[in-house]
């Protein structure tokens, strides 16, 4: 299998979108929804959406398995934000932006401060040295997921440094139809971006553990391709969606040759999520820990 994109940056929708002024179903109070409409968009032509590798979009935090202090470490995203001044100079250009003057950033000032072992993501647009915020005004990055750190003590948990293992989801090797949790070598999982999903991440919405009992997994980005996705058509796409056991996901995000990531979620369709019985869950499980070289070491 052909190595995967990384998700250092917010991805587009295939779909040329629009702005709606109605509730939003995705985000509380927000007045307006991003729909899709029927036209496929430029970035996705221009990345030939066409031999893309079709994937479910996981429903969790992203990951970043990188190196740190000399061995391979968890890191979780943290999003340099501006400060309040910056963001309201900044709302107040995108509200009027009938002009075609281009918006001018200060790095050194807009933003707020960062921890000092924070690494801007890869891809990002760099200026004089300096990373660049994206379109919505942030600056995508990362910090190490340290043992002791309680405000990411939920990464934490899926991660032992001193095994150099971490806790994954993904397909059983040998059975498609089957999923497998094991322990994994985070040099395996070197450069790559993965999900964070369980009990205390972004709702549960797959129902992991309880609160009594918290289970929390890693799942590499890519891991579970879409093998009967109908053709790249809003309304084909849309009665996958509803009508398909397959399309019981969050949304699909494609892998392109030149490493783009091109996605489409459900509320792009106006569908809801999350939904009470989804296409992960219905999938049995099988724990796989040969621990035997760990308690070798």
């Amino acid at each position: 299998m052909r190595r995967l994109g990384s998700v250092q940056r917010k991805m587009p929708c295939v779909f040329v979108t629009e702005v709606k002024e109605e509730p939003s179903t995705k985000r509380e109070h927000q007045p307006f929804k991003v729909l899709a409409t029927e036209t496929l968009s430029h970035k996705a032509l221009d990345a030939d959406i066409y031999s893309a590798l079709p994937t479910e979009k996981v429903d969790g935090t992203c990951c970043y398995i990188t190196t740190y202090k000399g061995q391979p470490y968890l890191w979780a995203r943290l999003d340099r934000k501006p400060n309040k001044l910056a963001e309201k100079r900044f709302k107040n250009y995108l509200q009027s932006k009938q002009n075609s003057q281009e918006f001018f950033w200060n790095v050194e000032e807009d933003f707020k401060p960062v921890p000092e072992c924070w690494i801007p993501a890869k891809e990002i647009e760099q200026l004089n040295g300096n990373p660049m915020p994206d379109e919505n005004g942030h600056i995508p990055g990362w910090v190490p997921v340290e043992k002791h750190n309680k405000q990411y003590c939920w990464h934490s948990s899926v991660v032992n440094y001193e095994f150099e293992v971490a806790l994954v989801l993904k397909h059983h090797p040998d059975d498609p139809g089957l999923l497998e949790i094991s322990a994994v070598p985070l040099s395996d999982l070197l450069e790559q971006t993965l999900e964070l999903i369980g009990t205390n991440i972004n709702g549960n919405p797959y129902g992991l553990g309880s609160k009594k009992h918290p289970l929390h997994l890693l799942i590499p980005h890519g891991a579970f391709q879409i093998r009967n996705l109908p053709t790249l058509k809003h309304n084909d796409l849309l009665s996958w969606f509803e009508g398909c056991r397959e399309g019981k996901i969050e949304g699909i995000v494609w892998h392109c040759n030149d490493g783009c990531l091109i996605k489409v979620h459900r509320h792009h369709l106006g569908l809801c999520w999350p939904i009470p019985d989804t296409y992960m869950n219905s999938k049995p499980v099988i724990i796989n820990m040969n621990l035997n070289k760990f308690f070798e070491r």
